[in-house]
């Protein structure tokens, strides 16, 4: 009887350890609740229609850990349907969250949906935004900073404290003003102004004497590249788009539309007040925006002239950029070092060259990519896909190398199988600076260089070694800029230029990473809170 009773006992033991087991095996939840619509704000002190969310401008900032999962109840108060999308987030396995028009049908007016996220395998700096038309251009954007497990080290000191500083251009004109610009086929104008958190002149970022601090930079813009510096202090860069670096100091770093990067800058003992400032980058006249770095106990205001931005222009840029290296004896959000994935050894399965053009189509300015100027259909591609709704999309309407004939609209889609190893090289011919970002994966930037690409010529400069991980590039004028990517997250992802006016007018295309095996093992099913548009609706 005993027996009986102890081997009963021991059993629902067993039982309820597995149950702990099970609760404590799932990543904990972190809900948010944004409520978006108008407010009036001020940036450049003239009162315009901005987007707030939660009544805030920028956004509130999302601090979460590695494998969180993260659910976000978006409620569109706006009179326009609404889509964000999460700007380096990788969406393992799930392009349905991807929040862009190949993937998801928009928010409509005054209804709600649910993104359901998890930040798996990830650390670093990155940011949100709207998606949709140039819904960005009035704000709803924010920073969204993955922190590692407290199990995973990272190659530095904790810091005393993380700041999130947002830097972008700004125009005084209404979102739906730029927007009818584009529409009409005039250029796109000059910004009027740059931002610090919102603000031009009076963010300040209070902080203790003698302590380190850890600066989150996202570049949240929409056309400008912007130079980042701190009067008489050193930044000291730690991170790129959730790649450790080689902890090379710096004066200044350029961060080009898209970006982000994070630094330790250590302050003085003596209590004093500091300009931390950001300007643009390679337009004239040059814009320039200013904060404090407000040291407590101080009694002595920040003075004298702003520090200077860098005097050198494209060369010592793409000079900088090569500069940013991988640690590779550093983990990120898995304990292996990062230099473990020698990346360089793997064999190319295929490379594509993609060249951005300016055009004329149907008497109105367009830009494209290997002369196809994008259109999105009514249907998400995505749902296309599943459903299989024919007469969506034609794979492989954007073709590997830059075909010869005038640029036309279309539905570019490049076809790609799953876990292939693949070289994308972006060819920039104009004279302005470029920038691409890929959705649901990060890529190494192997290569920046002038003049024409060549294979057999420009792949002996790559940095196979210890180029970083990033998910947006940027492209000098006239030259090319290369990079290699592992193809292991399915689903159909946005690559287009982050320079947004671009984007809106059509350059950008979709990459449709696939497999014909359905598997949880390799994406997720549908969400069954799926927004339903176009023909997938009937």
């Amino acid at each position: 009887m005993r027996q009986a009773i102890f081997l009963h006992f021991f059993l629902g033991f067993l039982a309820c350890l597995n149950t702990v087991s099970y609760v404590q095996a799932e990543d904990p939840y972190v809900f948010l609740n944004w409520v978006v619509e108008y407010g009036d704000i001020s940036p450049l002190d003239i009162k315009q229609r901005g987007i707030l969310i939660n009544g805030q401008f920028p956004g509130p900032t999302i601090n979460v850990i590695t494998n969180d999962n993260v659910i976000v109840n978006v409620e569109n108060k706006l009179d326009e349907p609404l889509l964000f999308t999460w700007n380096g987030i990788k969406q393992r396995k799930a392009a349905w969250q991807d929040g862009v028009l190949g993937t998801n049908c928009p928010i409509p007016p005054n209804s709600n949906w649910t993104y359901r996220m998890q930040m798996k395998d990830q650390i670093g700096t990155y940011n949100y935004f709207p998606s949709t038309l140039l819904h960005r251009a009035a704000g709803g954007f924010g920073g969204l900073n993955i922190l590692a497990r407290s199990v995973i080290s990272v190659p530095y000191p904790k810091p005393y404290e993380e700041l999130t500083v947002l830097v972008s251009d700004w125009w005084k004109k209404d979102h739906k003003d730029l927007q009818k610009i584009l529409d009409s086929g005039s250029p796109f104008p000059l910004p009027d102004g740059i931002l610090i958190n919102g603000k031009p002149h009076s963010t300040s970022f209070p902080v203790v004497p003698g302590q380190t601090y850890l600066f989150r930079v996202s570049n949240v813009g929409l056309t400008t590249s912007i130079n980042f510096r701190i009067q008489n202090h050193k930044l000291l860069l730690v991170e790129v788009e959730g790649s450790h670096t080689m902890q090379e100091v710096y004066d200044s770093l350029d961060i080009h539309v898209g970006q982000s990067s994070s630094f330790l800058v250590t302050l003085y003992s003596d209590p004093k007040d500091y300009f931390i400032v950001a300007s643009s980058r390679f337009i004239k006249p040059v814009l320039t925006a200013s904060a404090i770095l407000n040291y407590q106990g101080s009694k002595n205001a920040a003075s004298g002239p702003l520090p200077n931005a860098p005097i050198f222009q494209f060369h010592g840029s793409m000079k900088q950029a090569r500069s940013i290296r991988w640690n590779l004896t550093a983990n990120a959000a898995r304990p292996n070092p990062q230099g473990s994935y020698h990346y360089g050894t793997i064999k190319v399965a295929r490379t594509i060259v993609l060249e951005n053009t300016a055009a004329v189509i149907d008497g109105k300015l367009r830009y494209a990519i290997n002369n196809v100027s994008y259109v999105n259909p009514d249907t998400p591609l995505k749902l296309a896909d599943y459903f299989n709704i024919p007469g969506v999309y034609t794979l492989n309407t954007t073709k590997d190398t830059p075909p010869v004939g005038p640029a036309v609209l279309g539905t570019g889609v490049v076809g790609t199988t799953l876990h292939d190893f693949v070289e994308i090289v972006f060819q920039n011919r104009e004279s302005s600076l470029q920038s691409w970002h890929l959705d649901g994966n990060d890529f190494w930037s192997v290569g920046f260089g002038s003049g024409k690409w060549n294979s057999a010529l420009r792949r002996r400069f790559y940095n196979l070694n210890d180029a970083t991980t990033r998910h947006t590039i940027q492209v000098y004028p006239f030259s090319w800029s290369a990079i290699l990517v592992s193809l292991d997250n399915k689903g159909i992802w946005n690559l287009r230029s982050a320079n947004w006016p671009r984007r809106y007018l059509g350059q950008e295309l979709y990459v449709r990473v696939w497999n014909d095996e359905p598997s949880p093992f390799t994406e997720y099913g549908i969400p069954d809170n799926v927004l339903l548009c176009g023909k997938a609706k009937k």
